[in-house]
């Protein structure tokens, strides 16, 4: 029993020592890590309202578009953080192709979509 006492004292004490250090450390975090940090949780929270938000008819190829837009989207606010805060070259070049790369993804399936739409209206399938 007694040595038991002894792990949990010790336990303890290397507890609170980590958590002593993990609120220092958040402390110190620099203003501009803290602003990215903010950034990336509200791109976050965006893209999951939008994706949660996304009209669904059941069909699958129409769902899937209608979710990845706003998946798509935060991928673009995310990076376009990298390019504001990020400092390392090739984070950098590798935020620029997500742009690039995820903006013309959405345009291909907003194109894809109003396609569909304009089909259905004109009763094709």
């Amino acid at each position: 029993m007694t040595s038991k006492i002894v792990f949990l004292k010790k336990y303890a004490l290397v507890a609170g020592f980590v958590a002593g250090i993990t609120i220092v450390a958040a402390a110190q975090m620099e203003p501009r890590a803290m602003t990215f940090m903010r950034i990336m949780d509200e791109s976050m929270k965006r893209m999951d309202t939008g994706m949660n938000s996304a009209p669904m008819n059941g069909n699958i190829d129409h769902d899937f578009a209608t979710m990845m837009m706003p998946h798509h989207q935060g991928a673009i606010d995310m990076a376009k953080a990298e390019l504001t805060y990020g400092k390392n070259p090739v984070m950098r070049r590798m935020a620029e192709e997500i742009i690039v790369d995820q903006q013309s993804e959405i345009q291909a399936m907003q194109l894809w979509l109003s396609k569909q739409s304009t089909q259905i209206s004109n009763g094709e399938k």
